[in-house]
């Protein structure tokens, strides 16, 4: 069967009125394997900041309701009951939700209000330092009222407070956490032997190699419809496609570029399945010194040179190249999944011959050999890519050349994925391209790019008050139609500061091997349905196997 592209509404189509998984055929459900390029970091929902955690830790761990396929995120329309059965707004600013009787955690304890209580507390204290936190900043508390009964009390009426608590937890359990003191979480035997209430269970991680998943058979909300998920990390994406072709995986949740996607079309038993995108490439400047955090970086720190450099990139020939065109300019830190944007939002426009007047300006003279200097300064930085990103790293090739053409010496500096993250949490870096995947909603800059992120997820340390007051009224806004010239407002002064350059966001195609059906996927997240999916009747193969607990 040759491999065909279905859209994304044919995959909402086939979701339709489905929840739970049907019987598994002849009482087993196989095995689904997942080809990735890197594994996560870790599984503690609270600190999971890395797209494969977040697929895995939504196998795991559930949130009190679910965003629906319409990717609604104003009021509750279209959110999916999970660990809670029922909620309603006692008044404007109180939400209280209902713990569905049924929900265990996988040793067999009740999950409770309480445990959402504690979850709240965790996600929002100043020593874990949830990458999440700012994003909780307008709900004032969660309190357990009873077992049954959590109560959610809001700062202020804004459009997506039910979003809000909903969407940003996945709740743990505070029985196994509540003994082990905030600060040394991080280091706890539970973020690599997660104990979750999802409709999976965690079997084995062996790091940089594999993470299996076995399905809960006694999971409330359904029997998951295959009974196995495996994620392989595989470091050279090129050999992907081939393990589908031989059936060693089923699943590429994301086709690297235009070559891949012209391989998987021509591979016979795949299915291609195009889908909107959360995703966006930036390239990041690190606003402090990486030796010393006290001093401000003696390149970036200049705005000039920060929009000389976005001036001189040139984001379309990056898609073109990279992509094979299936992405688009982002107009600013978002997608255009997100509500706000818009035809009007514009980052710098890729423009050469303004660069280079900017850095003549800037005193940034060119050199003998052909690299600018000021004072005796070389114009010259490093940038980190991920090696498991062949993507970021062809862009960094293409960055390069376009730079020196202006007379700026980037080196490509490429690190395994978790010295990456390490060195971007720790500010030890000149500039990075990034990836972000990003919520559907616009406050998902306030996670990034604003003040109160600084040492979490703002690697680079961009800081500007207007910026940060215009996402706080943004936020608060009662309705959409209020928010959005906040929003377009906020979007004009950091396009206009251009702490990064956004450089592509993706449109993503997955590859999906033909035995697998009931293949749905939500825009913002490709595994929210996976334990929908199952094995076609007939269709097993040697590594399946019976399910089991």
């Amino acid at each position: 069967m040759r491999a065909s592209l279905l859209p994304i509404a044919a995959t909402i189509l086939a979701l339709a009125g489905c929840r739970a998984a049907p019987p598994c055929p002849s009482g087993s459900c196989g095995t689904a394997v997942i080809g990735v390029t890197a594994g996560p970091h870790t599984l503690f929902p609270p600190l999971v900041a890395t797209d494969i955690g977040n697929q895995i830790d939504g196998q795991l761990f559930l949130p009190l309701a679910a965003l629906g396929m319409s990717m609604n995120t104003t009021g509750d329309s279209g959110f999916i009951p999970k660990l809670a059965d029922r909620w309603h707004f006692e008044d404007s600013v109180t939400l209280v939700f209902h713990i569905d009787p049924r929900a265990r955690w996988h040793d067999g304890i009740p999950v409770t209000a309480e445990d959402v209580a504690y979850t709240f507390d965790l996600d929002t204290d100043t020593l874990v330092n949830a990458p999440s936190r700012p994003l909780l900043s307008s709900i004032a508390s969660v309190v357990a009222r009873d077992s049954a009964h959590v109560v959610f009390r809001f700062t202020h009426v804004y459009s997506e407070q039910f979003y809000d608590a909903t969407h940003l937890m996945m709740i743990v359990p505070q029985h196994l956490l509540d003994t082990i003191p905030r600060a040394r979480l991080q280091a706890a035997a539970f973020n690599r032997h997660p104990v979750g209430n999802g409709p999976y269970r965690l079997v084995s991680w062996k790091p940089n190699e594999s993470i299996e998943l076995a399905a809960d058979t006694d999971f409330y909300l359904g029997r998951p419809g295959i009974a196995r998920l495996i994620w392989r990390v595989t470091p050279d994406p090129a050999t992907l496609v081939p393990q589908l072709a031989a059936g060693e995986i089923d699943i590429i949740p994301v086709l690297l570029g235009p070559d891949q996607i012209a391989a998987a079309k021509k591979t016979p038993g795949i299915h291609l399945v195009s889908y909107p995108s959360s995703v966006y490439f930036y390239l990041a400047f690190n606003f402090r010194d990486p030796e010393n955090h006290a001093r401000p970086n003696a390149l970036f720190a200049s705005r000039g040179l920060r929009q000389a450099i976005a001036y001189a990139i040139d984001r379309n020939a990056i898609i073109q190249s990279v992509l094979g065109g299936y992405g688009s300019v982002p107009s600013g830190p978002t997608t255009p999944m997100v509500w706000i944007d818009n035809d009007s939002l514009r980052q710098l426009p890729f423009d050469s011959a303004r660069a280079r007047h900017m850095l003549d300006s800037l005193g940034w003279r060119p050199g003998p050999n052909g690299v600018r200097v000021r004072d005796g300064r070389r114009l010259a930085f490093t940038v980190m890519v991920p090696t498991s990103s062949a993507a970021r790293m062809r862009i960094a090739v293409i960055l390069q050349a376009q730079l020196k053409a202006l007379g700026i010496d980037m080196e490509v500096q490429p690190l395994e994925s978790n010295t990456l993250g390490a060195r971007s949490a720790a500010g030890t870096f000149d500039a990075m391209i990034g990836g972000w995947q990003i919520d559907p909603v616009p406050a998902a800059m306030r996670q990034f790019w604003t003040t109160t992120a600084i040492g979490g997820s703002n690697y680079g340390a961009y800081s500007d008050p207007r910026f940060d007051s215009l996402v706080t009224a943004a936020m608060a806004a009662r309705t959409k139609a209020a928010a959005r010239p906040i929003w377009n407002e906020a979007m004009d002064v950091i396009n206009n500061d251009a702490p990064a350059v956004w450089l592509a966001s993706l449109s993503m195609v997955a590859a999906v091997s033909d035995r697998l059906e009931n293949v749905t996927i939500r825009p913002d997240d490709w595994t929210a349905t996976l334990w929908t999916w199952r094995i076609a009747p007939g269709r097993a193969t040697a590594r399946d196997r019976p399910a089991g607990h």
